[in-house]
């Protein structure tokens, strides 16, 4: 799987649905470049690498976590570079990792089909919390590349974080307009709040983290829409 570019410094490892991969975000900056989530296991990283490294693109020196979602984060003890979430996911990671040593990997590989087969063959299952925490938002100079990193309310968990590169005018906004596992139901209240976030954002494209990039009018939409 090959990686998109979708604007001067944003690059996208596609989404895949049968392994529930998601988007893995490079956002490339002058001093140094920037990742954001850091993949389903250690396979799904490995083979984003070798796309960056194949593109000409030097490996993250941070990756940054949009929410813990196992998709999202299980492949964080093989990433270069350094680890970024919020303190509520670093939370809910440890709960996870936690889970899986009292009940062992059975409990969460029987969670869904799709992580079954994310690690066939007896791949381990190793979580891990991330080397930095912040809470609510905070900005990185990659070289002459602004990021904006902030938490922000969400149907989809409550420590979702979004990704702002205002040069670019792209907003990474990993799983936040998604209802709650296992059920999917979306709370409209934090849909509509979600909603009043983004609409403040001042974005060209939107990047899901299962989906092809959106505009900011139809993420608005859809998330209302239940109203």
């Amino acid at each position: 799987m090959r990686l998109d570019r979708i604007s001067e410094r944003i690059w996208v490892y596609p989404f895949e649905e049968e392994r529930d991969r998601p988007n893995l975000s490079y956002i490339k900056g002058d001093r140094f470049s920037l990742v954001v989530d850091a993949g389903h296991s250690k396979d799904h990283t490995k083979e984003f690498y070798e796309e960056l490294t194949k593109a000409g693109l030097e490996l993250p020196k941070l990756t940054v976590i949009t929410h813990w979602h196992w998709d999202h984060t299980f492949g964080m003890h093989a990433i270069s570079g350094l680890s970024l979430a919020n303190e509520l996911t670093n939370k809910h990671l440890k709960e996870a990792a936690q889970k899986i040593k009292d009940e062992g990997e059975e409990a969460f590989l029987s969670l869904d089909e799709t992580i079954r087969r994310e690690y066939a063959d007896s791949k381990p299952v190793i979580v891990t919390l991330s080397d930095m925490t912040f809470s609510g938002e905070m900005m990185i100079d990659a070289g002459n590349c602004p990021v904006k990193i902030f938490q922000a309310q969400s149907p989809h968990t409550d420590d979702s974080t979004l990704v702002f590169v205002p040069d670019d005018r792209v907003l990474i906004m990993g799983d936040c307009t998604g209802g709650q596992f296992p059920t999917w139901e979306v709370d409209q209240t934090l849909a509509d709040r979600l909603a009043d976030t983004i609409q403040k954002i001042d974005a060209d494209i939107c990047l899901p983290g299962h989906w092809t990039p959106l505009s900011k009018e139809y993420i608005i939409k859809d998330l209302r829409e239940g109203e």
